[in-house]
């Protein structure tokens, strides 16, 4: 007989979490438009370029991906009552590829670059707390080229110009301030479920298919 739940005692227990102080979710959309040449490593020297199409891909940097530069004090009104919230300067880095396919569907990728982009956010987020961005999408899309323009440098990596090369990013983003603290509450110690009982199936054979053979049975 399984014992109801609240006879169980209950036990004062202490444990350590990550206090939210504030949590907001934003979109951001932002365009690069890179001018240096881009490096293309297994680029051949007779591509034909012609009619080929571009794409990108972003992911967060490996590391700092995320960098508050900034951290200051402002008075807002919320709800008629006069508050202190934190304004942070928040530097975002990113790292890029394109790649090119050409009209008889040949990949070729250029190696990584690195990008960033900075914004302003307002948050309960008091100097000590940490702020954490967490990327829910992360994508990009290539608006425009331009003319491109292979150059094979001796004994150098190929690279690529473009003449207008236009990219967009679009980041929908999580982002929380939070603070370690210990927390007490009344709690009961969980149990282990009953293990399931795992038997052979019985001998069975196909269900029939009613009247319809042999006829008339």
């Amino acid at each position: 007989m399984q014992e109801n739940k609240s006879s169980q005692v209950r036990e004062l227990i202490c444990i350590n979490v990550d206090k939210v102080y504030d949590w907001i979710v934003k979109e951001l959309t932002f365009e690069l438009a890179p001018q240096a040449p881009v490096e293309f490593p297994t680029l051949p020297a007779d591509v034909d370029l012609a009619n080929a199409s571009i794409q990108c891909n972003v992911v967060p940097a490996l590391t700092n991906p995320v960098v508050i530069l900034n951290r200051e004090n402002r008075c807002f009104t919320v709800g008629g009552k006069s508050v202190t919230l934190q304004q942070l300067t928040i530097q975002k880095n990113f790292i890029v590829t394109i790649t090119i396919k050409t009209a008889s569907c040949v990949v070729y990728e250029s190696a990584p670059f690195n990008i960033s982009r900075c914004e302003q956010i307002t948050l309960c987020a008091p100097h000590g707390t940490d702020v954490s961005v967490t990327y829910t999408d992360l994508d990009c899309f290539v608006c425009s080229t331009g003319a491109i323009i292979p150059d094979f440098p001796i004994g150098g990596t190929p690279t690529i110009t473009f003449s207008n090369l236009s990219i967009t990013v679009s980041v929908c983003q999580s982002i929380q301030s939070t603070f370690p603290v210990t927390v007490e509450f009344l709690a009961e110690y969980c149990e282990p479920r009953a293990d399931i009982a795992m038997g052979c199936s019985p001998a069975s054979r196909p269900q029939k298919c009613g009247n319809i053979f042999p006829s008339g049975c």
